[in-house]
């Protein structure tokens, strides 16, 4: 006999199922309208969602999370207006369902074509960040995908309020309530159950720690999406411009430490560390990052401490830096190589070859030139908002957004052809 959990989640995995099968016929105006509606209702209910954000966050800090932490699940009027306005930014997108990838006609009068078709049901389980609800819940859908999210118990809360601003929206606009379903128990026995559930569920896209992403890829019994760490590096060059490198260090810090492209590691050349180096390190920790350095850089900071192999290996999600001198471009790539999570990496240099070189074989989703880490991001690539962060190489790798959680099939119009 079934229990209540496994009973719970067969029904919810069902009505995806039949929900991914309606929404193949949905227009891409109906989508658009719906998008519109989710970003304005955002915003009217604004006050309701800021209530049960206060009840979460107040909970976070009485568990002792870190300020990071309470900056990941914090909601505002301002993050509710840019998580509308993204919205709407995915409203304007093109709808990728059915899109002609390629044809070609065959000479037997064949006409191949390639259509791109949405992926069916997603699971999608997630840690902290409430917004990613709306992202992850908008991306989906507009692409024809049924989605089953499950949010983290520390915003769990946030997470009622938003889908109930998801379920209002999708009956307005006659789309089925359950392309969008919120998993309503924090019982880690659901999402075992889910990751059962080939025969109903494409494909499981989880977007949080280590722990979540080895325990979602052991157990999975469909195609996974992951990303694992964040371990974002900054390489400064010996030819690095002073002003420019400390702009692009502090930033990829700093701006969100609590974020999956925020910089963990910093790599110096030596010749870049001995122009600048204690004034980087002093600007740094009047921010109030902990530096954890190499022998070679310890003396240029006022508070740094020695660093562990560990450290280099550890996404700190906080106002903690690794920082290692290094003498060669090679390297500060041999150093990627060997810690990377192959997340997103920046070099600061004002040489083209030397650019090319770490551009070419640094192996990472996304490699930045002159630019912060932080660039990595959905809505900064035009792909106004994503469902994660892939570090795989397949099926999708990057910024994860429309395109990226569809498919394609290939359709064959002819005449009456036979094979001979």
């Amino acid at each position: 006999m079934k229990t209540s959990i496994s009973q719970y989640i067969d029904d919810v995995a069902k009505q995806a199922r039949r929900a991914a099968n309606d929404l193949a016929t949905a227009t891409g105006e109906t989508k658009q309208r719906w998008l519109e509606r989710v970003a304005d209702m955002l915003v009217e209910k604004s006050d309701v969602i800021l209530r049960a954000n206060e009840v979460d966050v107040s909970a976070g800090r009485d568990k002792g999370l870190s300020e990071a932490l309470l900056d990941r699940l914090l909601l505002n009027t301002s993050r509710i207006e840019s998580l509308a306005d993204a919205v709407r930014k995915i409203s304007t997108l093109p709808d990728p369902v059915g899109e002609i990838i390629e044809s070609n006609k065959r000479p037997n009068g064949l006409l191949v074509t390639k259509v791109r078709v949405p992926l069916g049901v997603v699971f999608f389980i997630y840690e902290s960040r409430p917004n990613v609800t709306v992202d992850a819940a908008a991306i989906c859908v507009k692409a024809g995908n049924a989605v089953i999210l499950r949010g983290g118990s520390e915003a769990f809360h946030s997470n009622q309020a938003l889908f109930s601003v998801l379920q209002d929206s999708l009956r307005e606009a006659n789309l089925p309530e359950a392309a969008i379903q919120l998993v309503q128990t924090t019982d880690r026995a659901a999402v075992g159950e889910l990751l059962k559930r080939g025969d109903l569920i494409d494909v499981t896209i989880p977007r949080g720690g280590r722990s979540l992403i080895e325990r979602v890829s052991t157990e999975a019994q469909m195609p996974v999406i992951k990303h694992f760490d964040g371990i974002c590096h900054v390489y400064v060059d010996a030819t690095a411009d002073e002003a420019t490198a400390t702009e692009i260090v502090i930033n990829s810090k700093c701006q969100r430490p609590g974020v999956c492209n925020a910089a963990e590691t910093l790599l110096m050349h030596s010749e870049a560390a001995d122009r600048f180096w204690p004034n980087l390190a002093g600007k740094l920790e009047e921010r109030g990052v902990e530096l954890r350095c190499c022998p070679r850089s310890i003396a240029g900071t006022q508070s740094g401490i020695e660093a562990t192999e560990d450290d280099y290996r550890t996404e700190y999600l906080d106002l903690k830096l690794s920082v290692r001198i290094v003498d060669t471009p090679r390297e500060a790539i041999e150093h990627i190589r060997r810690f990377g999570s192959g997340h997103t990496e920046s070099i600061v240099t004002n040489c083209l070859a030397t650019a090319n070189l770490f551009q070419t074989v640094v192996d990472s989703a996304a490699v930045m030139i002159n630019a912060s880490t932080r660039f990595n991001d959905g809505g900064e690539f035009g792909l106004g908002a994503e469902i994660g962060i892939s570090t795989d190489r397949f099926h999708a790798r990057g910024p994860c957004g429309l395109r990226e959680i569809t498919s394609y099939k290939y359709v064959v119009h002819g005449t009456g052809q036979i094979r001979k």
